[in-house]
């Protein structure tokens, strides 16, 4: 089995020539570019194949040829992470990450995300402790384009970076914060950790996120004083991957990127791994229902010998069913869930174990914390077996080879093993590394890190319930000793100018066009009525699969919701005659993988397997599908954790919008319903309504199966014999729901107190889904208003007001039914003047509609994205899916493309004026009642408090 996922990617290249991959010749090479090495595929050898470069300012360049779809991703990762920041100003490094985008010399404000998107490309930024890096996917004609963008950033930004550009963003950066930290439940856990596990100013003692108060007491020098210190070609790496020509790309790169001046030297940071000469207990206060307990042991560092051992200890305590906290702690209901994680960074790694208990009055995190060090203990002397640690490393295997079906999956190992390696060709190493894990390194790895060392222990309670604690903390973070700010002024910065031969400013224009490779359909009908669906993909030996059964949510009866998913997860819980854990330990070995998972009409079942293995996976399918256990001590974990998880659910801000725009909306029909169910409809259920859903609804009747992979029309048919002999009778037929009138706006206000950010929606029932009728093209007519990050309603609230860290709107429709949604998370303190902006953007673009420029951009925009659209199997399969599910034309994108091309600023302004008018829409505020409602009563409209259904 090993074998054969070595060698997948090298038979993805079966039938190609090594020409394809070669690096031009010497002769060939621009002037101050230099081959470093080049890898080509090698049967019996995992890699990817790619060219190295350098330049004489050197930045290193990788190429990674592979024409299998007209599409290019592009990777420029700078060494630099918020571990490279100095004490008090926290946070720079990602804050730059956003500064990234907000123009250049030669790229005017906002156009960055506007030129990429016009392109039909896709576009991010990330940042993490030791690297940020930019990154796009584009049609292979826009790779000139893309590299004149990311030279002009790189080489040209300071002019453009003005002191109103950095506001603006650092009030960005703050709603970031706001909305994935501190309004979050168990958001704060990880710089709580940091803080305990890392000595003050160690490089990981604070987030990535940083501190506002950081952010507060600097001004944009200090901000152009840190690019100008690590922005440099000599710090950075440029990966580009996909249908590209070495040598142009090379005349490309040397042309925008070669006349960049060198930056100051960057050395490695040294090694920083810890030391902890105590154990340290610190508790968490936090809005949160469900205690969690999280111990952190400082181990290594990303690279040294023993991070591949620690890898497989922590996936052998805490990953998936088999692991041994599952099995002692999740499996017995002790716990609602246990887990563990190695978090291995460059400088310094730490192995994470946790547990949460329930919401209930036995919850203390004592007896949790006692719990989970039992299970430790019981590993110190059991150790593990070869079997066990080979089912783990064979799927860890799999998980790194099929990580790599797409370009920028390959695009992103290049670049990272590069950054933190200097060699590209890391990927053989660490699975070689994986598999010479043996149970004796596992177990001294364990010894070496975890037995009697000394960690943290983080308590994660309810606010005022600090009794649940495991231990009363005997460690507080001490105050941040900051130095005193030195300003820095204009003459201070020491600027470096790039001088070209060539006029920079005028943006170059695609090449050649590229025709998207839509894949070759066949349509074929088991005995039994069954459809199927299908392309050959042999790009890897690999088949992905989906069985779609009418057994979803719309299914299920009144005061039973729920029932559905609870059904889906009990077919995982084993069969009559294997046991959840033995399919899980099969399919690990053989590097499948098999779920069963619920959406609003079907249930579908998710298959992936190496062609080769294909006929011992399907075996699986057969027994998890026909002979399900449906064991009564199964059923009651799983609701149990099912109920749990409603807790968990319902503390979140997005739930509670949702859950609230269903109940306004469709308030009185099946519609209104939680898919999850409610903790009352789902402690209700029992094992024999499992039965009888199952009964009733996993019949053929109805059922579609959706193939992409190496397997021939003919050969699938064979292989899924054991469906067509299925029988079954016909779905309950579905009652049509007379929908609710909303005649009168009114503002749903629910109550979230303290909340530092306010969730809005402005919400209308819609249309049901259409692949070119209204639905869609008034998708059109909203990606110039709500539909983009260049929208009109996210430049207003993010990019000119800095209220929210992103905000925007959709359409979308089911069979029955649609929606009209707008959305921001904001400030508090602005939820007001938020709600006045949506309104007086919708206002002005359901009366005036959208410019000739807007209409251009639309067309170009997603007329071009065809070549982005079908290069992954998961990406067929869903195209697949939706040509079954809504019984649509093979064709229909032609006649999509058709419609973008050809509808009018008058037509799509016309429903424009149709769908969004703001006075149509119900809006809801979830934020702090108390301070929010003599505001929103300035607004004249009716209020309600609402309480979501829970």
């Amino acid at each position: 089995m090993k074998k054969l996922l070595g060698l997948s990617i090298i038979l993805a290249l079966s039938g190609c020539s090594n020409s394809e991959f070669e690096a031009p010749k010497t002769s060939d090479l621009p002037e101050g570019v230099t081959l470093v090495e080049q890898v080509l595929p090698k049967e019996g050898t995992t890699v990817i194949p790619y060219q190295k470069y350098t330049l004489e300012n050197g930045l290193t360049v990788i190429l990674s040829p592979d024409h299998s779809d007209p599409l290019v991703h592009v990777d420029v990762t700078y060494h630099v992470g918020s571990a490279r920041e100095e004490i008090g100003k926290s946070g720079f490094a990602h804050f730059f990450e956003h500064m990234m985008f907000q123009g250049s010399e030669n790229v005017g404000d906002q156009q960055h995300f506007k030129i990429i998107t016009e392109a039909g490309g896709t576009l991010n930024g990330t940042t993490n402790r030791d690297r940020t890096n930019y990154f796009e996917t584009v049609p292979a004609n826009q790779l000139e384009k893309m590299l004149w963008l990311e030279s002009d950033r790189m080489g040209f930004l300071i002019d453009a970076v003005s002191q109103k550009k950095f506001e603006i963003q650092r009030s960005t950066v703050k709603n970031e914060r706001g909305q994935n930290y501190d309004n979050r439940p168990y958001g704060l856990i990880y710089e709580r950790m940091g803080e305990a596990l890392f000595p003050q100013g160690h490089p990981y003692s604070w987030q990535t996120i940083g501190y506002v108060e950081d952010l507060d007491r600097v001004d944009v020098n200090d901000l152009k004083a840190f690019f100008l210190r690590w922005y440099g070609p000599n710090n950075a790496v440029i990966t580009i991957g996909g249908d590209l020509d070495s040598k142009q790309t090379l005349e490309w790169v040397s042309k925008y990127f070669g006349s960049i001046p060198r930056g100051p030297e960057v050395e490695n940071a040294p090694k920083q791994p810890v030391t902890l000469t105590e154990n340290r207990y610190i508790t968490l206060e936090d809005r949160i229902q469900q205690p969690m307990v999280m111990i952190g042991w400082p181990t290594t560092y990303r690279g040294e010998e023993t991070e591949a051992s620690l890898d497989m200890l922590a996936t052998l305590l805490g990953n998936g069913k088999t692991s041994l906290l599952y099995q002692e702690l999740v499996k017995t209901g002790k716990v609602v869930d246990a887990g563990a994680f190695h978090d291995c960074a460059e400088l310094s790694c730490t192995l994470y174990v946790y547990a949460m208990t329930d919401s209930g009055d036995n919850n203390s995190l004592a007896t949790a914390y006692t719990e989970v060090m039992d299970v430790l203990e019981k590993f110190d002397k059991e150790g593990v077996s070869k079997e066990d640690l080979a089912e783990v490393q064979g799927s860890a295997e799999a998980g790194a080879i099929f990580g790599l079906q797409s370009v920028s999956g390959k695009v992103s190992q290049l670049a990272s093993n590069e950054t933190f390696y200097g060699q590209p060709n890391q990927l053989e190493k660490q699975l070689t590394e994986l598999k010479a894990v043996t149970p004796e390194k596992v177990s001294q790895a364990f010894d070496n890190y975890i037995a009697d060392k000394y960690k943290v222990t983080l308590s994660v309670v309810p606010k005022g319930k600090t009794q649940l604690q495991v231990k009363a903390p005997n460690f507080i973070t001490p105050k941040r000793e900051l130095p005193e700010y030195q300003k820095i002024g204009e003459g201070d910065l020491e600027v470096r100018k790039a001088v070209d031969d060539f006029d920079r400013s005028i943006m170059p224009q695609p090449s050649k066009a590229v025709t998207a490779k839509t894949p070759d359909i066949y349509r074929a009908k088991l005995q039994n009525d069954i459809e199927i669906l299908g392309t050959e993909a042999i790009e890897t030996p690999t088949i992905q699969l989906q069985i779609a059964i009418p057994a979803g949510n719309r299914y299920v009866v009144r005061g039973k919701e729920g029932l559905a998913e609870l059904t889906a997860a009990m077919m995982e819980e084993g069969t009559i005659e294997r046991s959840a854990e033995d399919i899980q330990k099969e399919l690990d070995k053989l590097g499948s993988s098999v779920s069963f998972n619920t959406g609003s009409y079907t249930t579908t079942i998710s298959i992936a397997s190496l062609t080769k293995n294909i006929d011992q996976t399907l075996a699986i399918v057969n027994d998890m599908l026909f002979a399900p256990a449906f064991k009564e001590a199964d059923f009651e974990r799983l609701k149990k954790q099912a109920m749990e998880g409603l807790v968990y659910d319902h503390q979140k801000p997005s739930w509670l919008a949702s859950q609230a725009t269903r109940e306004i909306l469709f308030g009185g029909t099946i519609f209104e319903r939680s898919p999850d169910g409610t903790l009352d409809s789902v402690k209700g259920l029992t094992i024999e309504d499992v039965k009888q859903f199952y009964k009733n609804n996993y019949t053929p009747v109805g059922t579609q199966v959706v193939s992409v992979g190496d397997i021939t029309k003919s050969d699938l048919v064979s292989k899924l014999s054991f469906l067509a002999n299925w029988q079954g009778k016909a779905p309950q037929l579905l009652a049509p729901q007379q929908l609710p009138k909303l005649d009168k706006q009114k503002i749903y206000v629910i109550d979230k107190p303290n909340a530092p950010q306010s969730v809005i929606r402005f919400v209308r029932q819609g249309m049901p889904y259409d692949a070119t009728g209204e639905l869609y093209q008034t998708q059109l007519a909203n990606f110039n208003l709500g539909g983009n990050f260049n929208s009109r309603i996210n430049q207003n609230l993010r990019e000119d007001k800095g209220y929210t860290y992103g905000a925007g709107g959709y359409l979308m429709g089911n069979k029955e039914i649609g929606m009209s949604i707008f959305y921001a998370q904001v400030r508090a303190d602005v939820t007001l003047e938020s709600i006045k902006e949506f309104i007086t953007e919708m206002k002005q673009f359901e009366t005036d509609g959208m410019t000739m420029d807007e209409l251009n951009f639309m067309r170009l925009a997603v007329g071009q994205q065809d070549a982005l659209k079908y290069e992954t199997p998961s990406q067929k399969a869903n195209l697949l899916g939706k040509i079954l599910t809504y019984s649509l034309d093979e064709d229909f994108i032609d006649e999509q493309n058709e419609l973008i091309a050809t509808l009018g600023r008058n037509e799509l302004n016309a429903l424009a004026t149709k769908w969004f008018d703001p006075t149509e829409y119900q809006i809801i505020v979830i934020g702090d009642e108390k301070s929010l409602m003599p505001k929103l009563k300035t607004l004249g409209l009716p209020i309600e408090l609402l309480t979501p259904n829970k």
